[in-house]
């Protein structure tokens, strides 16, 4: 599906279903560096449950036009105007990773065009290592290396995919190999920059469920406790053993953590 926001065209997957305006709406935020595939099963439980689902592709991110935006802020004022562009007056956001800033900030920005938030893999700051940080910038492909030898868990080493046939993070390396010149250093730079966190936390009264990996070392589970502690209706689920790339190592579990938001 194609929409406009501030006049560039958006991609957005819809979970395999014709998007109805008229119903309940999700958007899913994908991470730095990846793009609206990474959502293909939770869009399309979703979807296919009585919810309007889109996965957009960021600005500058797989199919839509533009540049990627360079702060957090910016994301989020993006993703009310997605709202209204899909002629929606609020949404459930879930987000992971950089996503689950966005959504974030959007509840706390526009608190009347959020009915509920998913954080994945959150904290309220995510500082990046000046390695991979200097690497992104480099267009150095050692910061496709560091982002999938951190952000999988040790399950994901070992080729255990729940997926027949696919390997977790050969093609976590293939969603970001996708991705333009500079799109992973925006990114990366924008989510290292972000210090509002703990502040927009406590500005945000929708209902919020987080997922916490226990051995996500991008996003300590530590830290994502924090943030629940600054938000006024959070549920927190920790998955044992995950790392930071929940969504493909542990899509089931993170389900189970998330459905109740749409209220399925």
């Amino acid at each position: 599906m194609q929409l406009v926001v501030d006049g560039k065209k958006v991609y957005a997957a819809t979970g395999g279903r014709e998007f109805d305006p008229a119903l309940p709406l999700v958007i899913f935020l994908h991470g730095a560096g990846f793009d609206h595939t990474v959502w293909a099963l939770l869009a399309r439980w979703f979807a296919h449950r009585g919810s309007a689902v889109l996965a957009p592709d960021l600005p500058g991110h797989g199919r839509s036009e533009g540049a990627p935006l360079g702060s957090i802020g910016e994301l989020a004022d993006w993703t009310a105007a997605l709202i209204s562009a899909a002629g929606a007056s609020k949404a459930t956001l879930i987000g992971h990773s950089m996503g689950s800033l966005i959504a974030l900030e959007t509840a706390a920005r526009h608190p009347e065009k959020v009915s509920a938030i998913g954080l994945i893999a959150a904290a309220a700051a995510m500082p990046v290592n000046a390695d991979l940080l200097n690497a992104a910038e480099a267009n150095d492909r050692a910061a496709i290396d560091m982002v999938n030898l951190w952000g999988h868990g040790h399950r994901a080493g070992l080729g255990g995919s729940l997926s027949p046939g696919l390997w977790m993070a050969g093609g976590g390396a293939r969603v970001l190999e996708r991705a333009g010149e500079g799109v992973l250093f925006a990114d990366l730079a924008a989510c290292n920059d972000y210090r509002d966190g703990m502040a927009s936390a406590a500005r945000v009264k929708a209902p919020v469920a987080l997922v916490l990996g226990e051995r996500d070392q991008m996003t300590p589970a530590k830290r994502g406790r924090e943030l629940a502690a600054a938000l006024a209706d959070a549920q927190v689920t920790i998955l044992k053993g995950a790392g930071h790339m929940m969504v493909s190592e542990r899509p089931d579990e993170v389900l189970d953590a998330l459905r109740g938001l749409a209220g399925k």
